[in-house]
Parts: C-alpha cells; sequence; structure tokens
C-alpha cells in the first residue's frame, strides 16, 4: 500500500497511541536463572501480556494470540532491575492485528536503559461465540505510525507467503506418502 493509500483508505479508524501499552515490572529471584539474568520464557509471557492488553484496547474484544514471531532478545535483564514493555498496535487486517513490543531494562541503581527485546505478536479479535470478528482500521498519524505501518504490512505479507508455501510442501508430502 503506497502513502497516499495509507492515508485515505486509514482515515475513519484508531490511532496507535489509543491503544498504547507501558508496563513496568521488575525482576524478581523466582524470575531468574543461575546467571542471576531473567528467563527468556518470563520475558515473552510479559510481551504477550503487553501485547494482548493494546489489541483488546484496539478491538475493544477479546482477543487470542496467533504468533509470536521476530523475537530478538538483544541483551541480558539482570535480578533487581525494572522492565518497561511498550505495546502498540502496528498493522490492523480484518480481525487481525500485528503489535509491536519493544523491552528495556532499567538499573535502579545507575537509571541506565537497555534495549533488551523486540517481537512482533499478532493477536486476532473473537465475537462472543469466539469466532473472528472484524476489528476497527488503523490510522497512523505521525511518520513513525506510518513507518511502523508499512513494515508491519510487509511483515504480514511474508507470513502470509510463508503460511501458503508450508501448506503447499505438506501437500506435496502427504501425495508423495
Amino acid at each position: 500500500m503506497s502513502e497516499k493509500n495509507l492515508t485515505s483508505t486509514q482515515a475513519s479508524g484508531k490511532s496507535p497511541e489509543e491503544s498504547a501499552v507501558i508496563m513496568t515490572e521488575i525482576v524478581l529471584p523466582s524470575d531468574t536463572n543461575a546467571l542471576g539474568t531473567i528467563f527468556g520464557g518470563k520475558v515473552m509471557s510479559w510481551i504477550d501480556i503487553a501485547g494482548a492488553i493494546s489489541a483488546t484496547r484496539h478491538a475493544r474484544r477479546a482477543v487470542v494470540t496467533a504468533s509470536i514471531d521476530a523475537l530478538h532478545f538483544l541483551a541480558p535483564i539482570r535480578l533487581g532491575h525494572f522492565v518497561h514493555i511498550r505495546a502498540t498496535v502496528n498493522y490492523v487486517s480484518r480481525s487481525s492485528m500485528e503489535v509491536g513490543v519493544r523491552v528495556d531494562s532499567e538499573n535502579p541503581i545507575t537509571g541506565e536503559f537497555t534495549h533488551t527485546a523486540t517481537a512482533y505478536t499478532t493477536f486476532v479479535a473473537l465475537d462472543d461465540h469466539g469466532r473472528p470478528t472484524p476489528v476497527p482500521q488503523l490510522n497512523p498519524k505521525s511518520p513513525n505510525d506510518k513507518r511502523r505501518f508499512l513494515a508491519a504490512q510487509k511483515r504480514r505479507e511474508s507470513r502470509v507467503q510463508l503460511a501458503e508455501e508450508i501448506k503447499k510442501a505438506e501437500k506435496l508430502a502427504h501425495e508423495s506418502d
């Protein structure tokens, strides 16, 4: 979708700001491994929670996690540090939403912040019967919102293409059995 189409097509939707989430957690001893750094699964759980809150704010419906992809751990998070998780809807399809999540750690003594993880999550909104249901379109306003929207659109196209290729490969594998 071009910049021109992005503006006209999305004009009636919600802004990414309306779905923004900021969570803060502290790393406790039960959250850490033998090295005194947080378990990756704990960070993944917080990413999933923040993403779900953001998607729910956008859809104003119950949501379920469809995928967590492109999760990159960039730096360790240490015992006693504060963890800031920011989540925002980047892109909306018919019933699904990509939510970008950024994780930073804060040393409580020095105040130093470190970018520790980034993830892209996909959530699907559900109706009262548990079936996928349409969600409001996204209206990216700032240049950064528009950049994230266009990048998310490319990631979605890649996910759809990969799913189709996997389906074809599975079909060929079944035919050869």
